[in-house]
């Protein structure tokens, strides 16, 4: 019977694998599985002493560090609700997140945020710090002890519908909407991660993506460690170009996931600083975000390991499809794989199933999918309904079970009455030989109602013509899909994960501007 829990998984992994190295920072300290356990135990003994009681949402806000996995796991052991924020955030977004989320308790790390700092007295909300002594115990500073009669920790029984992780969606069209998740969906996906992935304690990896996100938190962390794998974080708490390959080397690091920003900044190194020795690698991962086959095909050539392109968003705790590693089915580029642990399918507007090569939106049911937003029955009736969960995006499935996706439904651009997948434009655009990075997207147009504009990256050392790219374009698409304006940047607007979203480049190139103009 698979395991109901995240608690349970992490306490399997901890049982089996007691001296194996569960956390490290390269260099610096590292912290095997039984020990990790303790330190968990111990620091969810100190958050109930202070009142934390089953369902209080605790926020947290940390670079990528240690003492982040240990108080993330400790809220979520004591029955609590893990949200995790973003340390960059303004004072004004860490109100609105640590409202939203309605957090009793605040943690960061020993420096302190001053921003989340700021916000939490504003809404009265509680405030401590927590640190990895040198002796590898956490210290944590502020809480105060309860006045009533606190259960001890080993009566604390964590339950599959506990909700133990509280994330909001990146907003991309609206206010941003929180989603919790509960013990059994993270239990489910990380089930379901470790399994298509064959992840065990033999793999290792360096996590180069943001902990507060979940493709970090999932993909990386929690799954490798229900696996008895070995995690890394580099030492600054972030991802570095320059320290990647050394830290993956350090660690022994077979498997490494990644946004395909970083992919391409890792490409781009190697092309101008090639290492000297890159490490064996059983897979490379690419997921929340479309990977161009040309940049799938350049990071395959470069560091010599298949390269598996994924989908997943936060309300299905992560993972909803993937290509499989090589011993268990080709992996097609262009295509983010077969579905995994759960259903999937395509529907047309009446909730019928499209048969295979007939785009329809993506939706998908199964027990690693969120039960709904939360304060939010608008949103809710709009995106379940069916009886499925409804992803927003389009795709379709061809003869071998491979979803396709075309791309978002508010992202596909009408060029009178044309329907434009920029996905389809970007890999044309990422396949010229001296283009590094390149985003296409839709623009308000008086004849057609939308246009196509892109903007793009050059390789380092690589002059482009635009008119050039326009003569590539037109050699390779219909007429139709040819952008109309192509802009030559030397950097594109990202989210804090590193996602470049297609309505921040708009403004950036066209939107504002125009708005400028006009007013």
């Amino acid at each position: 019977m698979a395991e109901q829990t995240l608690t349970g998984s992490l306490k399997r992994a901890a049982a089996e694998y007691p001296s194996l190295r569960a956390l490290s920072v390269p260099g610096k300290v590292e912290i095997e599985y039984s020990h990790l356990d303790a330190l968990i135990e111990s620091a969810a003994s100190c958050l109930i002493a202070s009142g934390i009681k089953p369902g209080d949402v605790v926020a947290l806000t940390f670079p990528n560090t240690i003492e982040f996995v240990i108080m993330f796991l400790a809220v979520i052991r004591s029955r609590g609700t893990a949200a995790p924020l973003n340390p960059a955030y303004t004072q004004e977004e860490f109100e609105f997140y640590l409202s939203d989320s309605e957090s009793k308790l605040l943690i960061t790390n020993k420096d302190g945020n001053r921003a989340a700092v700021a916000a939490a007295a504003k809404l009265g909300i509680a405030v401590a710090s927590a640190a990895l002594s040198p002796a590898r115990d956490v210290e944590i500073v502020g809480l105060v002890p309860d006045s009533c009669e606190t259960l001890p920790l080993e009566k604390i029984i964590n339950c599959p519908s506990d909700v133990a992780l509280f994330l909001h969606t990146s907003g991309t069209t609206s206010r941003p909407k929180g989603v919790p998740l509960t013990q059994l969906n993270l239990a489910s996906s990380v089930s379901n991660i470790r399994t298509v992935y064959r992840l065990t304690s033999k793999d290792s990896t360096l996590i180069v993506l943001p902990l507060f996100h979940v493709h970090g938190l999932l993909a990386a962390l929690l799954t490798s460690l229900s696996a008895g794998a070995s995690v890394a974080l580099p030492a600054s708490g972030r991802f570095s170009a320059s320290t990647f390959w050394s830290d993956m080397l350090a660690v022994g690091a077979t498997w490494y996931t990644a946004v395909p920003t970083v992919h391409q900044i890792l490409l781009e190194r190697h092309l101008s600083a090639p290492e000297a020795v890159y490490p064996r690698l059983r897979f490379i991962r690419s997921c929340s975000a479309s990977l161009a086959p040309a940049v799938l095909a350049r990071l395959e050539e470069a560091f010599q390991a298949p390269v598996l392109e994924a989908y997943a968003m936060t309300e299905a705790s992560h993972l909803m499809a993937t290509n499989p590693p090589p011993e268990d089915g080709p992996h097609k580029a262009g295509s983010v794989g077969r579905p995994v642990g759960q259903e999937m399918a395509v529907l047309d507007e009446t909730g019928a199933i499209r048969p295979p090569g007939v785009p329809g939106e993506v939706c998908i049911r199964g027990q690693n999918v969120t039960k709904g937003y939360k304060n939010n029955p608008a949103a809710n009736e709009t995106a379940f309904q069916f009886g499925w969960f409804h992803t927003g995006d389009v795709g379709f499935v061809d003869e071998d079970g491979y979803l396709h996706l075309v791309g978002r439904i508010k992202e596909l651009i009408n060029r009178g009455g044309e329907k434009i997948s920029p996905i389809e434009v970007d890999a044309v655009l990422l396949a010229h030989p001296n283009v590094a990075q390149a985003v296409a997207f839709g623009v308000p147009d008086d004849k057609y109602g939308e246009e196509i504009n892109c903007a793009v990256i050059t390789k380092d050392g690589s002059e482009i013509d635009v008119m050039d790219i326009e003569r590539y374009c037109k050699k390779n698409l219909a007429a139709f899909k040819v952008p109309k304006r192509i802009f030559v940047t030397n950097s594109l607007p990202k989210t804090a994960t590193g996602k470049i979203q297609r309505r921040m480049v708009a403004e950036e190139f066209v939107l504002a501007k125009t708005a400028k103009v006009g007013a």
